[in-house]
């Protein structure tokens, strides 16, 4: 029993001092380096590392006029509803719905009734109020009437002639014409129909000049000039021209947009009110390169960009702001006027890093990826930087 307690005492003894002697034998200090150092030995372990190899582009600079570009429509500039102005009878109505008008063209014809009558009744009391009033300025001048009497007279002949021109104008209230020209939108009354003043007639509907009509935000609306050019693309393609003819004043309190008018010539009646349009205003001229939008990438705070190699070899990354956006690309302003784009492999990089560059041509749309190491077969030359110096490009031959 006992040698068994002295037994398990020594295998205890052992497997202790051989724990110990891991703890006992370690002879190497633990190191910790500065941030600084750990910085160092990076850019130490980059430089001694083969550049990244990527594909690029030269892109030179071009004026390019900047503009605020506007979602709208088409809005005719007038609409009314012509209405009579007397009671009666429609009698006749030459116009449908369509047809063009021109100012004063009739619309509609209300009956004549009795107002012939009534206009030859009033023509004849204004020949007995003139002859009766020179009559009393007669018998005054020979002291038989009274200035009381030379009034009342006068006053029945203002009457007559108010009277004659109430019948005229009646006369003439029973053709309802065009206050302007344009076409008839909408028919409100038929012949038989009788209508009252302020019944509706017909709709007419002004179309020269059409407006296009639009909200700007805010932050642009001080670009804006009254006259100002504007170009608006109707959704078939179609281009009109005509300058700003309204900016609003007042902003509107839910968007914070402000209006917009441009008057569009018309004269043919070509252009129909409602048309979804697409309004560009020229505001500016900046110097500006195309690039594919695939090459857009995004900084930590969510900004456009793109990356770009500089004169030493090392690749930058630049903001840039989109001037207009055309089918084969979008060109931005914000890069130098002759700037060396990434257009393959700008995933791989970042910022400071040297790399290796193949040039391709000009005309070359860009790859989405890098396929391979080797040099494509158009490749005109490729950059690397210059060994020793670190501070410019070389200009090799391309593999064939």
């Amino acid at each position: 029993m006992r040698a068994t307690y002295i037994t398990a005492i020594l295998i205890a003894i052992a497997i202790g001092a051989w724990l110990l002697s891991g703890q006992l034998g370690e002879s190497e200090e633990v190191r910790h380096d500065t941030l600084a150092e750990q910085n160092r030995q990076n850019a130490a372990r980059q430089q001694d590392a083969e550049p990244t190899r990527v594909r690029a582009r030269v892109i030179n600079a071009s004026p390019q006029v900047q503009h605020v570009v506007l979602r709208g429509k088409t809005e005719n500039k007038r609409t009314v509803s012509v209405k009579a102005e007397t009671s009666g009878r429609i009698v006749d109505r030459p116009v449908e719905r369509g047809t063009a008008v021109e100012e004063g063209d009739l619309l509609c014809q209300i009956s004549m009734e009795d107002r012939y009558a009534s206009l030859a009744e009033s023509r004849e009391a204004l020949n007995q109020a003139k002859i009766e009033y020179e009559g009393s300025l007669k018998l005054k001048e020979r002291g038989y009437q009274s200035d009381t009497a030379i009034a009342q007279a006068k006053a029945t002949l203002a009457a007559a002639e108010a009277k004659l021109k109430r019948a005229e104008l009646d006369i003439q209230r029973t053709y309802v014409r065009a206050p302007f020209a344009g076409v008839v939108e909408e028919v409100h009354s038929e012949v038989g129909d009788y209508v009252a003043p302020g019944t509706a007639c017909v709709t007419v509907v002004d179309l020269n000049p059409m407006l296009l009509v639009g909200r700007v935000a805010e932050k642009d609306v001080h670009l804006l000039k009254v006259e100002q050019p504007v170009v608006g693309l109707m959704s078939d393609g179609t281009e009109v021209e005509g300058p700003v003819s309204f900016i609003g004043a007042q902003s509107d309190p839910a968007t914070r947009t402000y209006a917009v008018e441009i008057e569009i010539p018309n004269p043919d009646y070509d252009l129909r009110s409602g048309l979804t349009t697409e309004i560009r205003i020229p505001v500016a001229e900046v110097m500006a390169q195309k690039i594919s939008p695939a090459l857009f990438a995004l900084d930590d705070e969510g900004r456009i960009g793109v990356r770009i190699v500089n004169e030493s070899g090392a690749v930058e990354f630049h903001h840039v702001f989109i001037v207009r956006d055309e089918p084969d690309g979008v060109w931005v302003s914000g890069l130098p006027d002759v700037a060396t784009l990434i257009t393959v492999g700008q995933e791989l990089v970042v910022p400071g890093e040297l790399v290796e560059v193949d040039f391709e041509a000009s005309g070359e749309m860009p790859a989405s990826t890098l396929e391979s190491a080797s040099p494509p077969d158009d490749m005109s030359g490729r950059v690397s930087p210059e060994a020793g110096s670190g501070n410019g490009l070389k200009l090799t031959a391309a593999s064939p």
